[in-house]
């Protein structure tokens, strides 16, 4: 009897390769989109007295005179600098009316340069400068106590400059005055500044005191 090969049995349980379904495969982490950025906090405020606007507008001659923040940097002194010490001098020109305005715009300079608020002495030759004025209404006292803490920029009229002590910088506005006021006040600046003095006013007027090429 002639024999006949067994058919192959297919088992129930036998199963090909499995395929994964789409949905259990992993998802791709989604990439953060990126928010606004937060805003850059504010410059700190200066410490001490708030300098009130000037109360006169400079003409754009005056403006254009004043330097801007292209301005080399000064250099740093230690306030201990000497008064003996020959201090660089710059001068910004500038007209009476806009002389307190540039001698403005020159402590801002100073202060985003990286000095100290208690390092400098504005100098005025003419109409006090208005935080002056202010403080003096209190007495003068309060006024000097002011100078004596050294914490802060400090405005002196040029007739008070012989109480004024010695400061890395002094920024001189000649903003009026007679003749004689300016020719008394700015060597007496220049004793007072360690390591700078800038005066702002008429060049001619200011080369005529302090010595021509300045």
């Amino acid at each position: 009897m002639p024999l006949i090969p067994e058919e192959p049995q297919i088992h129930e349980s036998a199963q090909g390769p499995r395929a994964t379904p789409a949905s259990g495969r992993t998802a791709p982490t989604p990439r953060p989109v990126p928010g606004p950025r937060p805003a850059a906090p504010p410059r700190p405020g200066r410490l001490g007295p708030v300098r009130p606007a000037p109360p006169v507008q400079r003409t754009p001659r005056d403006a254009a005179a004043v330097p801007g923040p292209s301005a080399p940097a000064v250099p740093a002194a230690s306030p201990s600098v000497s008064a003996s010490a020959t201090p660089q001098i710059q001068l910004i020109p500038a007209s009476a009316a806009g002389a307190l305005d540039a001698a403005e715009e020159a402590v801002d300079l100073l202060l985003e340069s990286g000095r100290a608020p208690g390092e400098v002495l504005v100098v005025t030759t003419g109409e006090q400068h208005p935080w002056a004025a202010h403080e003096l209404s209190f007495g003068e006292a309060s006024y000097w106590a002011q100078h004596d803490s050294g914490d802060d920029v400090f405005y002196a009229d040029a007739s008070a400059l012989d109480r004024a002590a010695v400061r890395p910088v002094v920024v001189v506005a000649v903003n009026g005055g007679s003749a004689a006021v300016t020719a008394t006040a700015l060597p007496a600046a220049r004793a007072r500044a360690g390591a700078l003095l800038i005066v702002c006013g008429e060049p001619q007027q200011i080369n005529s005191v302090l010595g021509a090429g300045i």
